[in-house]
């Protein structure tokens, strides 16, 4: 049985042995077969390749033959162009040379004539001075002179009759030009004061701030009086607070802190609660309502003028005007008004308009510092407008406004011009009378100071003064020097707003009885 089984089991094993072997020998001649295929196939491709590679290869080459061809046929086509060009250039060249030598061939013909008659003329020259001599010679044994002794006779008489007719015709030029410098310069001003109309507000050196009542009075003073000190600390503004029913006085010479102070004063009183840290809370809004104020009115000026492309600085300065008077006059609005007529001079003139009016506008930009720095407001100002970069026209301009130096442009003439009429117009400034008084006294008394006067008056307001001088000692020839000294010693001695009329009346009179 065991035998069976043992002999069932190897049978078992050959079979799969030779199942095994007999799998192995097909796979083999399958991958056989695949891999021949599988040569073939890329034999195939191979020998594709090439094909089409030749293909390509034959063509690439007839198309740059083609190219080739193509690019010769243009290159020809432009050489025969140029080539003809170069003949018709030729051909013009040939021509024009032809055309030059033909004028050559003219003007040396021309020069020819021209030397035979430079001959001709020589030697009419030659037989001219001949018979001048002769004509001399007969004329001077005729006349008993010589030649030089007659042209000193003639030019002695010319110039007898050539100094009077020109005396007499200095004399109607000047009459002519005072008349007609005199016509323009009015028409000038008058036309340029009635274009220009500004608004002008009195300022003084106090403010007067209204309180709902007396009561008020205390609350501000404050315990101890610390809020009054407060108050006067932070703004640099006095306050007076007397018997003035329902009012505080702020006073200052800084109107720019006066205002400070009125506005931080005025909401106080519109809060009620007053009390060091508040006080100092509303005096730094009331700073910065008045910084803000001050750089609007700068731009409005600026606006109003029509000046632009100015300093940020320079604007804020001009801004700080409009807190600033002079003689009662509002600088800012002066400066405006100096910018208008200045421009409007200078379209009358035929000047540029617009250097006028910035010259104008920025001619008292150093009275916005002047409290703050040393020396005039013409110096700070000349020094402002140098740091900030503007024009040399403008600087001198300001610097001359005054007459500090002597104008050397028409635009500093303009400006100084513009700044006396704005000045001097009517009820534009105004003087105390004390102050007022005093001008007319000295007035007086640098005229009574010189040799000859008799008698002196101020009239017109302190606008012209009238000198009568003694007949005996001054005659009419000393009369005009006397009156350019006078004006000279007002002028070094005196300030004074606008100008000064000087007139010297001399009179001379015969007195005799009848019986």
């Amino acid at each position: 049985m065991i035998e069976l089984i043992i002999t069932g089991l190897v049978s078992v094993l050959v079979g799969l042995g030779l199942g095994i072997f007999a799998g192995w020998l097909f796979r083999k001649n399958t991958a056989e077969k695949s891999i021949g295929s599988a040569e073939e196939e890329a034999k195939r491709i191979v020998e594709n390749a090439h094909a089409a590679a030749e293909s390509k290869k034959r063509e690439s080459v007839v198309a740059a033959k083609e190219e080739v061809m193509h690019i010769r046929n243009e290159v020809e086509k432009e050489t025969r162009e140029r080539r003809n060009e170069l003949q018709r250039l030729e051909r013009r060249l040939l021509q024009k040379e032809e055309s030059l030598d033909r004028k050559i061939e003219s003007l040396e013909r021309k020069e020819e004539n021209l030397h035979r008659k430079d001959s001709e003329v020589e030697q009419l020259k030659e037989e001219l001075t001949q018979i001048v001599g002769k004509e001399q010679a007969e004329l001077e044994r005729l006349s008993g002179m010589t030649s030089e002794e007659a042209k000193q006779l003639l030019l002695k008489r010319v110039e007898e009759d050539v100094r009077y007719e020109s005396a007499i015709l200095i004399k109607e030029i000047e009459t002519r030009a005072k008349e007609e410098a005199e016509k323009r310069a009015k028409n000038i001003i008058a036309l340029a004061i009635q274009r220009c109309a500004a608004d002008h507000v009195a300022e003084t050196t106090v403010s007067v701030v209204a309180l709902p009542s007396d009561e008020m009075k205390g609350r501000i003073i404050g315990r101890e009086g610390r809020n009054i000190r407060t108050i006067e600390t932070l703004t640099g503004i006095d306050l007076i607070i007397d018997d003035t029913p329902e009012a505080v006085i702020l006073s200052g010479f800084d109107p720019i802190r006066r205002e400070v102070a009125r506005i931080a004063l005025e909401k106080l009183i519109a809060d009620g609660r007053i009390h060091p840290a508040r006080i100092e809370e509303m005096v730094e809004k009331a700073q910065k309502e008045v910084d803000q104020k001050i750089r609007e009115e700068g731009e409005q000026a600026t606006f109003e003028t029509g000046v632009h492309g100015l300093h940020p600085e320079l604007i804020r300065l001009l801004g700080r005007l409009k807190f600033r008077t002079s003689y009662g006059q509002n600088v800012l609005k002066h400066s405006t008004e100096v910018s208008h007529l200045a421009g409007l001079m200078a379209a009358e003139l035929g000047v540029d308009i617009q250097l006028a009016k910035r010259a104008g506008l920025l001619h008292d930009i150093g009275k916005a510092v002047d409290h703050d720095m040393e020396g005039t407001h013409v110096q700070i100002g000349v020094d402002l407008v140098k740091k900030y970069k503007e024009s040399t026209e403008v600087t001198h301009a300001i610097e001359a406004h005054h007459n500090d130096v002597e104008p050397k442009t028409i635009v500093a003439v303009l400006v100084a011009a513009a700044d006396a009429v704005s000045a001097a117009r009517p009820g534009a400034r105004r003087e105390t009378l004390e102050t007022y008084i005093k001008r007319l006294q000295k007035l007086e008394e640098i005229a009574e100071s010189f040799e000859g006067v008799e008698k002196c008056f101020a009239i017109q307001a302190g606008r012209e003064v009238r000198i009568i001088v003694k007949p005996d000692k001054i005659d009419d020839v000393l009369a005009p020097r006397v009156a350019r000294e006078i004006s000279k010693r007002i002028e070094e001695e005196l300030e004074y707003p606008g100008q000064i009329k000087v007139v010297v009346i001399r009179e001379t009179r015969a007195v005799d009885f009848a019986k």
